[in-house]
């Protein structure tokens, strides 16, 4: 047969495409052509894929004309993981292979010269993406060594793992041959045990028993949340810190969440069901924080998804990279558009965010005078606009403790008391409403914030004094639901409406 047809996958954004890589080989001028939209890096296979065949001592087709079309022709190909099914399509349509019996498989994998497979991006993303066939399971995924673990994680996904093209090809040879057995080919099935987090604890963090407390609130209903306070008061201390505050994730989630590490190159089993951390410098750019590029990549906000994204010195930031965090906040999701592509990563995260109060930090503080102009205070806090600060929950003042004050101070309470509250507060709302409290929307905030009269009266004077917005007022309604979730209280009461209240008013923009 001088055809043959091979299944792979392309990765546009978080969704992996099928491909059919079709080999077609005929008489004429010896040539080798591969079309079908892809990049260099893909076209570049022609050399690789040739010097493979040959150095494992197969028939590398030299005399003859050889087409490769990647189809669907219109959808971008990157990458080298099309370097596998290309040198399998070739040994199949020069006969060298079983065609009928790679029809039901999947490939992906970059070859070296030697014929050795080297891992590729996004094989999760692969795995998650293989549809059921009819009446039948979903088809087997043969990938190398170092991605099929990452691709095995998927339940009822069949994966196999090679080392070498021999080793695939041995399992494709033509006729009822039995294939020979191979160290390098083999099911992989991972169960693999979560990881054990080790978390700094919160009781190093002397003092800031406030914002300790709204740490816990935030963990609880998983609020953003934005620490404003002098150098040196603690603000980073207690960031790096609330990662121990939040419950284990669920299988679910720690599937989405290394499906976004394979594809920006991060995932490891040793974190396999840790809740990630990105802690970004203040010089990243837009694209850096939200994704971007040819072809779109996940930014910091998507490899924070189901985690924490800190981000210190915030007003340091620049303003595009800052405005660009505003819908992702609020929708759990980042969609990037280009002229010829378009993808969606989703970008549920908590943010954490860390400031000093003016230019110099010592605004309001009782150890050291502030040095700024009140012009130079209201332009830099400022940077944050108003909008931003609205999608933010907690506003919390980090105020700085005098030496004896530290000397002498207790030991604070342990992370994993606050965490024992947390998972209790966390538990309440799951059984009420299905979610966290921070995901309730519309009708449901409604239903699950309703407050007594006392309460709302409390809560519309708040608000008028204040100025707030709708969104305002519907955040804080949430945060004081999380606060009556920690307290035991089946509703909102008139207390947690207070302490919900005193959350936003650090700065004049909130």
């Amino acid at each position: 047969m001088s055809l043959s047809l091979v299944h792979s996958r392309t990765l546009l954004g978080l969704q992996a495409r099928p491909v059919t890589v079709e080999v077609h080989l005929a008489n004429g001028l010896p040539s080798f052509t591969l079309v079908g939209l892809a990049e260099t890096e893909v076209k570049e296979a022609r050399e690789r894929v040739r010097s493979a065949i040959q150095n494992s001592g197969l028939e590398f087709p030299g005399n003859k004309r050889i087409t490769v079309n990647l189809a669907p022709a219109d959808l971008p190909k990157d990458s080298g993981r099309f370097d596998l099914p290309i040198a399998l399509g070739i040994l199949a349509a020069s006969g060298q292979l079983d065609a009928a019996k790679l029809a039901g498989y999947e490939f992906a994998g970059e070859l070296s010269l030697g014929g050795d497979l080297r891992p590729v991006r996004g094989a999760l993303a692969m795995s998650l993406a293989l549809p059921e066939s009819a009446g039948g399971p979903k088809p087997p995924l043969v990938l190398p060594e170092g991605s099929a673990q990452e691709a095995a994680l998927v339940p009822d996904v069949r994966v196999y793992r090679a080392r070498h093209l021999l080793d695939v090809v041995q399992q494709f040879l033509p006729g009822d041959a039995v294939p020979e057995p191979s160290e390098g080919w083999q099911r992989v099935v991972s169960d693999p045990l979560p990881a054990q987090a080790h978390y700094p604890d919160l009781a190093d963090v002397k003092g800031q028993a406030a914002a300790k407390r709204a740490l816990e609130i935030a963990a609880a209903g998983g609020h953003s949340i934005l620490l404003m306070g002098a150098p040196g008061s603690g603000k980073s201390m207690l960031a790096q810190r609330f990662a121990g505050l939040l419950p284990a994730m669920s299988t679910q989630e720690a599937l989405e969440s290394a499906a976004i590490a394979s594809l920006g190159g991060r995932f490891s089993l040793d974190r396999w069901q840790l809740r990630p951390t990105c802690s970004p410098h203040h010089t990243a750019s837009a694209v850096a924080l939200v994704g971007g590029g040819t072809p779109p990549r996940p930014g910091e906000i998507s490899l924070a998804h189901c985690g924490v994204l800190f981000l210190d010195e915030l007003p340091e930031f620049p303003r595009a990279a800052l405005e660009a965090l505003r819908e992702p906040l609020e929708s759990g999701s980042i969609t990037i558009s280009r002229a010829a592509q378009r993808a969606e990563f989703p970008a549920r995260f908590q943010l954490i965010a860390a400031m000093n109060p003016c230019p110099c930090g010592y605004l309001g503080s009782s150890l050291r005078a502030c040095r700024c102009s009140p012009e130079q205070v209201s332009r830099y806090q400022g940077k944050l606009s108003g909008p931003l600060l609205d999608r933010i929950d907690l506003h919390v003042e980090v105020g700085t403790l005098a030496a004896h004050e530290l000397v002498n101070a207790l030991p604070g309470e342990s992370t994993v008391s606050i965490r024992a509250r947390v998972l209790l507060a966390r538990e309440r709302a799951l059984a009420r409403q299905g979610s966290a409290n921070q995901a309730l929307e519309g009708q449901a905030i409604d239903a699950q914030c309703a407050l007594p009269v006392e309460a709302a009266k409390f809560l519309n004077l708040a608000a008028t004094r204040l100025g707030w917005s709708g969104r305002s007022i519907h955040r804080c309604l949430k945060v004081a639901r999380t606060i009556a979730d920690l307290a035991g209280a089946d509703s909102v009461l008139v207390g947690h409406v207070a302490e919900a209240v005193q959350y936003r008013r650090a700065l004049k923009g909130a």
